[in-house]
């Protein structure tokens, strides 16, 4: 009897109907897609009367089935992707013990403005959206480039445009400007505006220009620095509380008591970005050890997995991570 080892080196062919799909996108810019394809699974893969042929080892085939499903199933539908992205679909399925890539599709968000559709890119990025949609208060944690403010910009947009909401509140603490903010020229508004730019540019990419004019005029959208919002009651609102790592204890905590009727709440931070004198003033590090197990609060950690900047970004995020773990290591007496 052949051992299970044997069985996985066992050399196999496989055939995926392709019917109906875009070849030029299946197989990308002088074959690039399925040239990435082979290389991340070790496969040979070849486009043939309407198949996708898949032969090589039968682990590595198995592994590459679900990843090729995928892209014929976006041909399909005419979406195009890139070998960068092949990359990412092959990390969901190897971090999320087989999960498809097609999985993530039942987590889209439709922005009808800018006729637009948001998939995650990650299984961590699902289970922010699905976490959004489920609980009234969700707090992201992890680095950039994750998606973080850019999906709970979406998920806002999306529950305004469904009525569930009234008004979309962004804020975020203005912690760099520090004591130099007065030295700026301008008005307040004028002076804090680079610092709440960020979340201008994340609405700019979910709503028309007028649309998103009309809607900071008559206040249904309104961006705003943290220090605002001290003594309201945000009711009927989808409020989203950006770079929450420079948030002091208090500033967390009167954020946190502001939230009136039907609202709901997303916090964003990174914990290796706090620019606050003191690290352990930081009101996101207060939350994460004493809001953890309350009903209604959940927190989602984003990793360098859940990146979907350019792929460089996260190599740069691991190499950060060890060098921090190599300082806080103790050094034996010489």
């Amino acid at each position: 009897m052949p051992s299970h080892s044997a069985e996985s080196s066992q050399i196999v062919q496989h055939r995926i109907p392709a019917e109906g799909a875009d070849q030029l996108i299946l197989a990308g810019v002088n074959d690039a897609n399925l040239q990435e394809l082979a290389r991340v699974f070790g496969c040979r893969v070849v486009l043939r009367d309407d198949h996708l042929v898949l032969s090589g080892p039968l682990a590595d085939v198995e592994r590459c089935i679900p990843v090729a499903q995928h892209m014929i199933d976006l041909a399909r539908l005419e979406t195009p992707f890139a070998p960068g992205d092949i990359r990412r679909f092959a990390e969901v399925v190897a971090e999320s013990e087989g999960l498809a890539p097609s999985a993530l599709e039942a987590s889209k968000i439709f922005l009808p403005g800018r006729r637009r559709i948001i998939t995650p890119k990650s299984a961590g990025q699902k289970l922010y959206i699905d976490e959004i949609a489920q609980k009234d208060i969700v707090i992201s944690i992890g680095p950039a480039g994750t998606g973080k403010t850019y999906l709970a910009v979406a998920m806002a947009v999306d529950a305004l445009h469904k009525k569930r909401v009234r008004r979309v509140i962004l804020t975020r603490p203005v912690v760099e400007a520090g004591e130099q903010l007065g030295f700026l020229p301008g008005s307040v508004e004028e002076k804090v505006d680079p610092y709440l730019r960020p979340l201008y540019d994340a609405l700019g990419d979910m709503m028309p220009p007028d649309q998103m004019r009309r809607s900071l005029e008559n206040r249904t959208l309104e961006i705003a620095p943290l220090a605002y919002m001290r003594g309201r009651t945000l009711s009927d609102a989808f409020v989203i509380l950006d770079e929450a790592q420079n948030t002091t204890k208090l500033q967390m905590k009167m954020f946190l008591t502001r939230l009136g009727l039907n609202s709901r709440a997303v916090i964003t931070g990174d914990k290796t970005q706090i620019d606050l004198p003191r690290r352990e003033d930081s009101g996101l590090l207060e939350v994460e050890r004493i809001l953890k197990g309350i009903d209604g609060i959940s927190f989602v950690y984003l990793t360098e997995v859940d990146v979907v900047r350019h792929h460089l970004v996260r190599e740069i995020i691991k190499a950060y991570a060890i060098e921090r773990s190599n300082e806080s290591e103790p050094r034996e007496a010489e």
